[in-house]
Parts: C-alpha cells; sequence; structure tokens
C-alpha cells in the first residue's frame, strides 16, 4: 500500500535529495510540496523547490505552495555559510529559474498560495473523512508551516498520521552549542506541533551525521558502476548525476570548511523520506521531548527526557510520550535504496533530454 506524503521544505541541498526521494521511493505518493525560511528566504526556497521538482521529472500536479516567510515570533535566519546566499550554491544544471516549466510548478502564477492551506487539502484529498488514508506531513526545516496548520485546522488532525521532522539532537546541536539550525530557526513553532494530539518522529542530527556521503558513495552517484580510481572520481554518466554530483561537492566542501567534516556531508532531510518509506532501517525509542523556548545558552535545544522524569502518559501531544526518536540507522542499506532512486529518477529526468 502506498504512502501518502506531504512534504514541507526549506531548500537547501539536503532538502532537494528529500525531494528525490519522495519522488522516486516506491511506495511513496507525493501530495505536493510546500515551502519555509529557513535555509535561505521563503522567495528563493520556492524557485528552488520547484527547480528539483522539474530536474526529478515530477508529475505536473505536484505543486509547490509558498509558506511562511519568517518565524512565529523571531526573526528570520537563514544559512549562507552552508547553503550559499540562494540556498543551492555551487549547483550546476538545474532548470533556470525563470524557465517556463519551473513557472508552471507553481499553484499560483506568483508561488503565493498558502502552503496551511494546500496542506489541509491534500489531508483532505487522503483522509476523505475517514475512507482513505492518513497523511504523514514531513519537515525538512523550520516547522512553522507545519504549526500554523496545526493551529488554524485543529479538525483535521485526524487525518494526520504522522509528523516526521528533520531536527533536533539529543546532546548536540550544530547551530549553537545546544540547538540544531531548523529548531532553532522556529523553537515555538516545534513545540507547537510537539504539543499535537499527533504522533511525532524526530530525526535528530545524532542519526543524520552518520549519514556521510562519502567518496564511495559520491562515485555511484556519478555513475552506476561508478568507483574511484586512484581516490578519483569517475565521470557521470548522465546530466541528472552530474548535477547531483555539484550539489554533494559544495555541500561537502561547506561541511569540511564549517564542521570539518572530512569524509563528506550528511544527508540529513533525506532521512526523513527514508523513515516513512522504510522505518525498520532505524533503531527508535518513544519519548517526551520539548523545546527550550528562553535559555539564555540553550535557545532551541530539544529536550529529550530518556529517564521520564516528567512521568508522561501514552498519549501523543502536551502530556504524554510525544515523539518517536530515531537513534541508529543502517547505513549502507540507506545508501543502497538512495542509489536505486537516483537511476529510477535518471530515467524521467528532462535534464537528460538535453544531452
Amino acid at each position: 500500500m502506498s504512502k501518502s506524503v506531504w512534504l514541507d521544505c526549506d531548500p537547501g541541498h539536503d532538502d532537494a535529495t528529500a525531494i528525490l526521494l519522495a519522488l522516486h521511493w516506491p511506495g511513496i505518493e507525493l501530495f505536493g510540496v510546500s515551502t519555509v525560511h529557513g535555509n535561505t528566504s521563503a522567495d528563493n526556497t520556492n524557485l528552488n523547490a520547484a527547480r528539483c521538482l522539474e530536474a526529478f521529472g515530477a508529475p505536473e500536479h505536484i505543486k509547490v505552495h509558498g509558506g511562511a516567510r519568517k518565524p512565529l515570533i523571531r526573526l528570520p535566519h537563514h544559512d549562507v555559510e552552508i547553503h550559499g546566499v540562494g540556498g543551492l550554491g555551487g549547483v550546476e544544471g538545474l532548470p533556470p529559474k525563470d524557465d517556463e516549466r519551473v513557472l508552471a510548478r507553481f499553484d499560483h502564477p506568483r508561488g503565493h498560495t498558502r502552503a496551511i492551506d494546500a496542506i489541509a487539502r491534500a489531508v483532505q484529498r487522503s483522509w476523505q473523512d475517514g475512507q482513505g488514508t492518513k497523511i504523514s506531513v514531513v519537515s525538512t526545516g523550520p516547522m512553522t508551516n507545519i504549526a500554523l496548520f496545526v493551529s488554524v485546522y485543529p479538525e483535521l488532525l485526524e487525518g494526520v498520521e504522522q509528523f516526521v521532522f528533520m531536527g533536533g539532537g539529543v546532546g548536540v546541536g550544530n547551530r549553537s552549542a545546544a540547538a540544531e539550525f531548523n529548531i532553532l530557526c522556529d523553537p515555538e513553532a516545534a513545540q507547537i506541533v510537539l504539543d499535537a494530539p499527533v504522533k511525532c518522529v524526530m530525526v535528530p542530527l545524532n542519526v543524520t551525521h552518520t549519514a556521510i556521503v562519502e567518496d564511495s558513495i559520491h562515485a555511484k552517484i556519478l555513475s552506476p558502476n561508478g568507483a574511484l580510481d586512484n581516490g578519483k572520481l569517475p565521470p557521470a554518466a548522465t546530466p541528472l548525476r552530474q548535477m547531483l554530483s555539484t550539489l554533494i561537492t559544495f555541500f561537502a566542501e561547506a561541511y569540511k570548511a564549517v564542521f570539518g567534516f572530512h569524509l563528506g556531508p550528511p544527508l540529513h532531510d533525506a532521512l526523513t523520506i527514508a523513515y516513512i518509506a522504510q522505518p525498520e532501517l532505524f533503531t527508535c525509542r518513544r519519548f517526551r521531548v520539548d523545546v527550550e523556548l528562553s535559555g539564555k545558552h540553550t535557545s532551541g535545544e530539544t529536550v529529550v527526557d530518556l529517564w521520564d522524569y516528567s512521568k508522561s502518559d501514552n498519549t501523543w501531544g502536551h502530556t504524554g510520550k510525544n515523539c518517536i526518536v530515531t537513534e541508529a540507522l543502517d547505513v549502507m542499506d540507506f545508501f543502497d535504496k538512495l542509489l536505486e532512486c537516483i537511476t529510477r529518477c535518471d530515467s524521467v529526468s528532462p535534464l537528460n533530454r538535453k544531452s
């Protein structure tokens, strides 16, 4: 049975790989994409998502819906150091921003439709008042859109299977000493989502930092049978694979310069789709998770109650053990699936028709 998915994102290099997986992992039915402030401005994330949908050969009915341009309370913050000014720094070969096929990816000619309304329509279409299937809502950026949806459409939450988000960490941060970037951008939104009466799944830094695109994987991204030759990467087999290689290369250099990752970059956001498609790839436990909102040094930290000090009940939401926290990943199996999805994408990508 296919799994209904809505993807809310802020592309972003690793968000782009999440879009690819959502389109080409068997058993995933992607209903649509919404965008949010985060890695770059909302205008850029909107265009980047549309360019990725076109490059990855998405069906024409899958549209991009622009969402929140700023956090609920705080000032917006972008991660130029990691993703470049436009969000997809260094990526070569994507369709240009003014390409008619890219602009056709927007539900509205200007791309200004409300993400929360699009999410609501997708839930209604999938759930059909209980006659259909629940939908999984994925967040790979700040959770502003998801928090607004929870607040404006509480009557639709019964049609949501789970909120799966890349964000947070258990005792680790990456954009402060304690906080991960997506949560740090809008911690109040994250808390609203965690308090909703819906299963939440957290894919934290502790897990995403194990999904490293080492050179041996990069070689296979470039060519299905690719291998390193005296440490050198093989040539790209197709324009799509060349584009993905430039994405990985820029991301790798950023992670090396900023965080000292010498083996390659982590594909944080792609793991959300992997969890929905094959949760057995992950080891998980259920905990009470809250977000620190006011700490001088810890604002945005995800506080995971490992020892159940809160004595939470077994409900989802504000009184319960509200979150499945992923703790480990079958890394090689994940990358095998990623490479399979790239091969499927390769057969339909419009980028390859230009060669």
